[in-house]
């Protein structure tokens, strides 16, 4: 039956707090999954959130506490002692230690490696602590079950049954060599099938999918995505191997990755949620605001040259929001589907190519837009001059904007940078502006103003 959060239980456990009701909170939450106490700490406020960590066994909030959101769990470690906090950390695989203590400042992070009394899990975490977050050896775990090809099937169980005690879930069985090198993998139906006196040698396969652990995050999520992988094993340079990653740890990570890359598409220059204070609010959105500002400003200097056109053809004014619009919309459409290509890696060919059709599409849509344009301008304002120059401005600002929409995620990903900043109001600001030049000009010319 699925945990139900509502109001009265939030009441009834804010009320068991105010008397400090242990036995009676203990009871109620016994059986409650970790991911449910994560929305009841994230329900109470801070004080009560960690009455109920303190109170409750490590092995039920130590995961509950990593489902929060990253600032509740900040707020909520403040509350805790280093002991404490190591109390926790020590019921937590090695990948989500290192991310806990990652947070913490650099202080606090010693004195909490300090109080771990699990000396293997206290060196796991410095070794971890070491490589980038955005790597593999940042995502891995060190909790995996591993046999060396030289025991016998039954060494082997024994030895997989003291393993596995340390592995919240088995996905794999590595098998690595007298030097500890990853050398294939254990299938269980053999383990099985075999006899008690069998080698692990005879009857492991080799073959076996394994990412380098400077390797970067994303390559570890392309290669477990393509070949539909639970886990995959980690080795460093001399294919020793270290730990394993899981399909929870990627799926996270191209969550992380994907709420950075909305953010930037719309605008948000550093990694904010609506919790952040005003002020860090502020300076995730004011740059890209204030080059909002900056074309504004230009396509407003564009128009100032165009100004005794305007006043003379006034019908050309009404049309300019829409010319700009339309702009801003066939830059954006054409730099997220680049965007989006680039990060599933199915952008193939040279930039020249993608150009090329890029401008294709563009014309195409620009035909059909401008052909329904020229008859809408043609009817309302009866002028066939107006409408052709208006249409045909149209037809050729779409190709612009789509050229531009393509070609500055291209060139960015080229160099190296996240192409996502070419979305949203970097875009929309330059195709703006273009958008009006290239309109004005040409109905000047077409007009023979």
């Amino acid at each position: 039956m699925q945990f139900l959060l509502s109001s009265e239980l939030i009441d009834q456990i804010k009320a068991l707090i105010n008397v400090k009701d242990d036995k009676g909170l203990q009871e109620l939450l016994h059986d409650v999954h970790h991911a449910d106490i994560a929305e009841i700490l994230d329900e109470v406020n801070g004080d009560e959130a960690t009455y109920l960590v303190r109170l409750l066994d490590s092995e039920q909030t130590s995961e509950a506490i990593m489902e929060l959101d990253e600032d509740v769990r900040e707020k909520l470690l403040d509350q805790l002692t280093p002991l404490e906090i190591a109390g926790e950390i020590e019921e937590m695989d090695t990948d989500d230690a290192v991310d806990m203590i990652a947070e913490l400042d650099d202080d606090i992070q010693r004195a909490v490696i300090d109080q771990i009394e699990d000396e293997e899990h206290k060196a796991d975490i410095r070794e971890m602590l070491q490589y980038d977050e955005n790597s593999a050896g940042g995502l891995m775990a060190k909790e995996l079950v591993r046999v060396k090809e030289t025991w016998t099937v039954a060494g082997c169980v024994r030895e997989m049954r003291r393993q596995a005690e340390e592995v919240t879930r088995v996905h794999s069985v590595y098998v690595v060599n007298k030097n500890d090198e990853l050398i294939g993998r254990l299938s269980l139906k053999d383990l099985l099938t075999s006899t008690t006196t069998t080698k692990i040698s005879e009857i492991y396969i080799p073959k076996v999918d394994f990412v380098n652990v400077n390797d970067p995050a994303e390559d570890v999520a392309k290669l477990m995505q393509k070949y539909d992988l639970e886990a995959v094993p980690v080795v460093d340079e001399n294919k020793r191997l270290l730990g394993r990653i899981t399909i929870d740890d990627i799926v996270d990570f191209i969550k992380d990755e994907a709420d950075k890359d909305y953010q930037m598409a719309a605008g948000i220059s550093q990694d904010v949620d609506t919790e952040d204070s005003i002020l860090t609010l502020t300076r995730a959105r004011l740059p890209w605001l204030f080059l909002g500002l900056l074309g504004g400003v230009g396509a407003a200097a564009i128009m100032g040259g165009f100004e005794e056109v305007l006043q003379n053809h006034v019908i050309l004014l009404l049309f300019t929001p829409l010319i700009a619009a339309m702009a801003g919309n066939v830059g954006v459409q054409s730099s997220a589907i680049i965007v989006q290509g680039l990060a599933n890696d199915d952008v193939k060919g040279s930039i020249g190519n993608r150009l090329l059709k890029e401008m294709l599409l563009a014309m195409l849509n620009g035909a059909a837009l401008a052909i329904v344009l020229f008859f809408f301008v043609w009817v309302s304002e009866g002028a066939v001059n107006y409408a052709a120059s208006i249409s045909i401005s149209l037809f050729v600002v779409i190709i612009v904007a789509g050229i531009i929409g393509t070609f500055i995620p291209l060139f960015l990903h080229k160099r190296g940078i996240d192409p996502a900043i070419a979305t949203g109001p970097f875009i929309t600001t330059s195709n703006d502006i273009f958008g009006i030049l290239i309109y004005l000009y040409i109905a000047k010319l077409i007009l023979g103003i």
